[in-house]
C-alpha cells in the first residue's frame, strides 16, 4: 500500500514494488539446499512487520520445506496471511488470469450449497452456469460426503488445464442437470453485476464487485472494468450506491484507490486517505496517501454489503471512506485484515533467481481518523444473511432488500427477516496463501 519514494505499485495483502534496489548478494554455493531458506529468513528479518517477534536463533536445516520454515517464522497470533508463491502466479492473480472452473460456492441458512458467482469467460461461465443453481452432487457423490471440520473439501484437483469434474445441479425451476466441466485458462471479470434500481425519488446504483483486479500492462495501475462501471453510474446520475463486496477477498490497492477517489465526496479532495507504518527498522518508508477526487458521482453515504468473505482491500475502502461519508454495512462481520504486504523477490537476488516470491505482512494501515486495528473485522450496522439461491438483483436477496429499505426509510421494512443464525463456512475458509485473496474454484 505504499506510495514510496521509489515508485511502488500498491496492493492490499500485497504491494507490487517496481524497484530492484536493495538486492542482496550471497556467497553461498548455488548447490546449497538451504540457499532459499536463508534468503527467506534474511528477508523476514529485514521486512516482516512483526520482525521483533521472530525467534532469536533459527536453524534452517531443521525445516523440511520453505513453507514449513515460513510458517514457523510467522507471528501466528495475528498473522493469517504471509505466504510463498511464484512471481508468475502472483502477477497473474492480481490481473485476473486464472486456471480453473471459474465459479464460487455459497451456503444458505439451511446449509444447502449453491453456485454463488460465475466468471463470464471461465469454463463454467461459457457453460451457462448461474448464481442460484443448487449443487447436489460433485463427481457422483452427495455434497454431505465432502464435509470436513465444519467446512468442505471438494477434491476438485489441481488448477491445471484439462482437469475435469462433474457437477449435478438442481435448477431454480426444479429440474436437475449434470455438467462435466474442464479446467482451463481464462480471464476473470471483477464486476459480476451492475444495474440501476429506481425506487421513490431515489436512483440507486447496485454494483457487485468481486476482487480488486488491475488491468494488465496499464500504467498507472488501474482497472478499465472499474472505470467503465464508474462511468456508467455517473452517466445514470445515481444519487445512492449499494456496493456489494460480500465475496470480495481483496486485491490491488491501486484499484481500491481508483474506486475510493470516485466515491468520496468532493470536499475530501486532497485530504488524507490512509497512512501506512512499517517495522521500526523501515520507518523511513512510512507514508500517507491523499484523495484525488475523480468523476462527478455525488454521494453522501455508501451502503456496503458484506460477509466474512469481505477482506483486505474491501475493508480498506470501508475504513478510508468512513471519516468523510456515512458508510453503512449490511450483512455479516468482515474478515479482519488491517495489514498489508508486498512481494520481496525484487529485494533479494536469491529469491529472484529461484523464482520464489515471498509475500509476508510488511506494514499496518490506518485511516484519517487513526483507526487501524480491526483484526476482528468490521461489525455490521444491519444484520442480513446471504442467500445464494437467488440471482444478482433479485429483491428476494435479503442483503439487497435490506439495503434498499435502509436507503428509502432509514431502517428495515417489515419484510426483512433473515439474520445470520450462526457463523457458517464460507468459501474464503477453504483457501490459503495467494488464493485466499482471490478464492474461486
Amino acid at each position: 500500500m505504499l506510495k514510496a519514494k521509489n515508485t511502488l505499485l500498491s496492493v492490499l495483502l500485497i504491494v507490487f514494488f517496481s524497484t530492484t534496489s536493495c538486492e542482496r548478494n550471497t556467497d553461498e554455493s548455488p548447490q546449497d539446499p538451504n540457499l532459499v531458506k536463508n534468503a527467506i529468513l534474511e528477508s523476514m528479518q529485514e521486512w516482516y512487520y512483526w520482525n521483533d517477534k521472530l525467534p532469536s536463533v533459527v536453524n534452517v536445516n531443521s525445516y523440511g520445506s520453505n513453507d514449513e520454515l515460513l510458517y514457523n517464522l510467522m507471528y501466528v497470533e495475528l498473522d493469517r496471511w504471509s505466504y510463498l508463491t511464484t512471481k508468475e502466479d502472483f502477477d497473474d492473480a492480481f490481473t485476473g488470469q486464472n486456471i480453473g472452473h471459474g465459479f464460487g460456492f455459497g451456503l444458505n441458512e439451511d446449509d444447502e450449497l449453491f453456485v454463488s458467482f460465475v466468471y463470464d469467460d471461465s469454463p463454467a461461465g461459457k457453460d451457462g452456469w448461474q448464481r442460484g443453481w443448487q449443487i447436489i452432487e460433485v463427481n457422483g457423490k452427495p455434497i454431505a460426503t465432502y464435509r470436513v471440520d465444519g467446512g468442505y473439501n471438494f477434491n476438485l484437483g489441481e488448477n491445471v488445464p484439462g482437469i475435469s469434474n462433474t457437477f449435478t445441479f438442481k435448477l431454480p425451476d426444479g429440474s436437475t442437470t449434470s455438467r462435466t466441466n474442464i479446467k482451463s485458462d481464462y480471464q476473470a471479470n471483477s464486476v459480476l453485476h451492475k444495474e440501476i434500481i429506481e425506487e421513490g425519488n431515489k436512483k440507486i446504483g447496485y454494483w457487485v464487485y468481486n476482487s480488486f483486479k488491475a488491468t494488465a500492462n496499464l500504467t498507472p495501475t488501474k482497472s478499465l472494468e472499474v472505470e467503465e462501471t464508474l462511468n456508467y453510474f455517473e452517466s445514470e446520475n445515481i444519487n445512492e450506491l449499494i456496493l456489494d463486496l460480500r465475496y470480495n477477498g481483496g486485491g490491488s490497492v491501486d484499484v481500491a484507490e481508483q474506486i475510493m477517489n470516485a466515491l468520496v465526496p468532493a470536499e475530501a479532495n486532497g485530504k488524507l486517505m490512509y497512512t501506512n507504518a512499517f517495522n521500526t527498522d523501515k520507518d523511513e518508508l512510512n507514508e500517507a496517501s491523499n484523495f484525488e477526487k475523480l468523476n462527478n458521482i455525488d454521494l453522501t453515504k455508501l451502503v456496503v454489503l458484506t460477509s466474512r468473505g469481505s477482506a483486505s482491500s474491501s475493508e480498506l475502502v470501508i475504513n478510508c471512506l468512513r471519516p468523510y461519508m456515512e458508510v453503512i454495512l449490511i450483512g455479516e462481520t468482515t474478515y479482519g485484515k488491517p495489514v498489508g504486504s508486498f512481494p520481496l523477490s525484487s529485494f533479494n537476488q536469491t529469491l529472484d533467481q529461484n523464482n520464489v516470491e515471498l509475500v509476508p505482512i510488511t506494514f499496518a494501515i490506518a485511516n484519517a481518523s487513526g483507526e487501524a486495528e480491526y483484526y476482528d473485522g468490521f461489525p455490521v450496522d444491519i444484520e442480513a444473511s446471504d442467500d445464494p439461491s437467488v440471482n444478482w438483483g433479485d429483491l428476494e436477496d435479503d442483503k439487497l432488500s435490506s439495503a434498499i429499505s435502509y436507503i428509502l426509510y432509514g431502517s428495515l421494512n417489515s419484510t426483512s427477516r433473515l439474520k445470520p443464525s450462526k457463523q457458517q463456512w464460507q468459501m474464503i475458509d477453504g483457501f490459503t496463501g495467494l488464493q485466499k485473496e482471490f478464492p474461486v474454484y
